[in-house]
């Protein structure tokens, strides 16, 4: 029996999922940093990022709306509505899916050459389009799924999808080089991987869709028997009013990251055409878009899965006028966020280098990757305060806020990138986040009072910093005594050493400095309850007494 997720439970089940397909995916760019050149680099990253904006564009917004209107519907007891919802979503996604991969193929080799000045990249691209058939019905019975909060289903479709991804983009490529193939083919087969990744996620979609169809079924006949909410019969037109209404401002607001990673791919050889020489600029493009963006993506992990599943949540509670129920789910998870996301951005940005020399050809890029990666804390607090508003109904102003970002975004890479080249556009991305995720937070102030860290602000930054400038110098240290072994045991010995302990520093001075109190445990998570209880049981209660006078 398919049964709803709490809060907490549906989070850890889309974080789990979403470590995992990060972590494929990863797995994924490391045969990839050998079997391309740098030219390959560039055209399988640019495909990539193509692929994932039309994506957004297409879907990003619509799971969320869905998941929104049925999770109100049935906080109300008016499910035949929801079903309706459901139905008029699946018919859109296969229209969407037909029009955006049939576009994206025809139009390939005009964006590629007259936007990208990248003309080898059209195959890659061609090559991914088909895989948009199938996604965005995908995406509209994620979003049913969500709103029933079950987010079992859509977690190991995620997980499916990653591994035959994986495994057939790395296959296809490797067999074409072994016949000798050029770079443009090989990136158009590893792209051609996600066509494979569609089609298992659908199936594992499909599988869910029946056994909850039976349920619902079942359910249907005890409904029968007591009092029901008045339905009403919706019209297509009707559902899409109300869809298009609330998504179109979530797709800008889903879309933002990815926005940004494709504009740094199509915009890096035009802004950055007089900082580098051509080698050089492919040297750097591939290091952003196979090494950086990669990377960047595993510390907003536990916020994206906190942005989906907090929105059914809040909806439910801000649908009856529980507003006080709004706040402490809305407070918990930016505490959450804080405590859990901002140190995997931290200890990535740290050690860098040993961490892209560990897991990649070679340890080159290694700035790059700390600098995306430091910009991610300033977007898991965007991401987390857009999924808030969202579910609070105010869907206007994370709009309003994006569009001031991306403005930002693009002015600041216009003036930054010919001046600090690859570093200019990271600069310009992570300006984009502040003001987003600050005009976020203003707007939930105006709503509900956040008690996050209330007066501990000031100590929480302490820990952070202690903890980046003992990790970055633990890097060092590490890099220059192992100078005489082998480079790859070298780098990962040096990042192992220097993440355990930066997150040993991180934990206990969390508590000796009182960032964290008995009071707050008890509302984490449990492996985090866990933790933090132990720590505090180690930690003598007079030394946290001390540091907090």
């Amino acid at each position: 029996m398919l049964k709803k997720d709490s809060l907490i439970k549906g989070t850890i089940v889309l974080a789990a999922a979403a470590l995992v397909a990060r972590f494929l995916g990863l797995f994924q760019r490391i045969p990839f940093d050998f079997i391309f050149d740098d030219a390959g680099g560039g055209y399988f990253g640019q495909a990539n990022n193509t692929y994932l904006l039309l994506l957004a564009i297409a879907t990003a917004g619509l799971p969320s709306t869905i998941s929104k209107m049925v999770s109100e519907r049935y906080a109300q007891g008016r499910v035949d509505e929801a079903k309706q919802i459901y139905r008029a979503a699946l018919a859109f996604g296969i229209g969407a899916g037909l029009v955006m991969s049939l576009g994206l193929f025809a139009a390939a080799p005009f964006v590629m050459e007259r936007f990208a000045q990248n003309p080898g990249a059209t195959l890659a691209v061609q090559a991914i389009a088909p895989a948009l058939l199938l996604f965005p019905v995908i995406a509209m019975m994620r979003g049913y799924f969500q709103g029933r909060q079950m987010m079992t289903a859509g977690g190991i479709s995620q997980i499916i999808e990653q591994i035959l991804r994986v495994v057939t983009g790395v296959g296809l490529a490797l067999i074409l080089v072994s016949f000798g193939y050029d770079q443009e083919w090989i990136a158009a087969a590893a792209t051609f991987g996600s066509v494979f990744g569609s089609v298992g996620a659908f199936a594992v979609m499909l599988w869910y869709g029946y056994k909850l169809k039976r349920q619902d079924a079942a359910e249907a006949g005890a409904r029968a028997a007591k009092p029901s909410t008045p339905q009403r019969s919706l019209k297509y037109r009707a559902i899409y009013r109300e869809m298009f209404r609330m998504s179109i401002p979530i797709v800008l607001t889903a879309m933002v990251v990815q926005l940004i990673y494709t504009l740094d791919s199509f915009l890096f050889i035009p802004l950055t055409g007089g900082y580098y020489t051509a080698e050089a600029a492919d040297a750097a493009l591939k290091a952003l878009t196979i090494k950086a963006q990669a990377l960047a993506g595993i510390p907003p992990i536990l916020a994206i899965a906190l942005s989906t599943s907090i929105i059914p949540v809040i909806s439910s509670a801000y649908a009856v006028g529980n507003l006080q129920e709004v706040q402490r789910q809305t407070s918990l998870v930016m505490r959450i966020v804080l405590f859990t996301g901002v140190p995997a951005a931290l200890a990535l940005t740290a050690a860098a280098t040993s961490v892209t020399g560990t897991i990649f050809e070679n340890a080159s890029g290694g700035g790059i990757v700390a600098a995306l990666t430091a910009g991610t804390i300033f977007q898991i607090t965007m991401m987390t305060s857009n999924s808030t508003l969202f579910g609070m109904g105010n869907a206007r102003a994370p709009m309003k806020h994006t569009l001031l970002g991306i403005a930002v975004k693009v002015v600041g890479s216009i003036a930054l990138a010919p001046l600090l080249g690859v570093y200019g556009l990271i600069l310009a991305s992570t300006l984009c986040f502040i003001v987003i995720g600050m005009l976020n937070l203003r707007t939930i102030r105006g709503v509900v009072k956040l008690q996050v860290l209330g007066s501990r602000w000031l100590p929480y930054l302490a820990v952070i910093a202690f903890t980046g400038v003992a990790g970055y110098g633990l890097d060092w240290a590490g890099r220059e005594l192992l100078r005489g072994w082998p480079d790859r045991l070298a780098y990962l010995t040096t990042a192992a050493v220097a993440g355990l302990a930066m997150m040993g520093l991180y934990l206990l001075l969390l508590i000796v400095l009182r960032v964290v109190r008995e009071s707050d445990v008890e509302s984490f998570p449990g492996p985090l309850r866990k933790v933090f209880g132990r720590l505090l049981r180690l930690v003598p209660a007079r030394v946290r007494g001390a540091s907090g006078r």
